[in-house]
């Protein structure tokens, strides 16, 4: 028994839509700021850890393997974006934390994602109240 109507195939169609709009929209604006959709991800989620994290934990929070991940702090690294120290309990573990320049380039992105986040909010929340 399908318990959804027209307008609920056509709201979820749109909600798709509008997500897949602001995710092209994210990947030209990471583009343009000169990192990949992914090494946004990963400067979003150190800010958002007080500015610093352990590679493991970025590593989850990017659903990567920790080599993956270490290799992805490899290439911030590279590019200024962030810096690399000793875990402080254990020597083994390696904590990445922002530069100036990815606290820069992490705080122009993120004004952009919320002016465009803003734009699309009432769309979004029509669609999402009609499900």
């Amino acid at each position: 028994m399908d318990d959804l109507t027209d307008e609920h195939y056509v709201a979820l169609a749109r909600i798709r839509y509008e997500l897949r709009h602001f995710l092209h929209f994210s990947e030209e604006a990471a583009a343009a700021a000169g990192v990949t959709p992914q090494q946004h991800q990963a400067l979003l989620a150190i800010r958002a850890a007080g500015g610093e994290m352990l590679v493991g934990a970025l590593a989850e929070f990017l659903l990567l393997k920790p080599h993956s991940a270490s290799e992805h702090v490899d290439r911030l690294a590279k590019l200024g974006l962030v810096s690399r120290k000793p875990g402080t309990a254990d020597r083994r573990q390696v904590s990445v934390a922002l530069t100036e320049d990815g606290r820069a380039v992490l705080a122009s992105l993120s004004r952009v994602h919320r002016e465009e986040l803003r734009r699309i909010r009432p769309l979004l929340t029509q669609l999402i109240g009609g499900l």
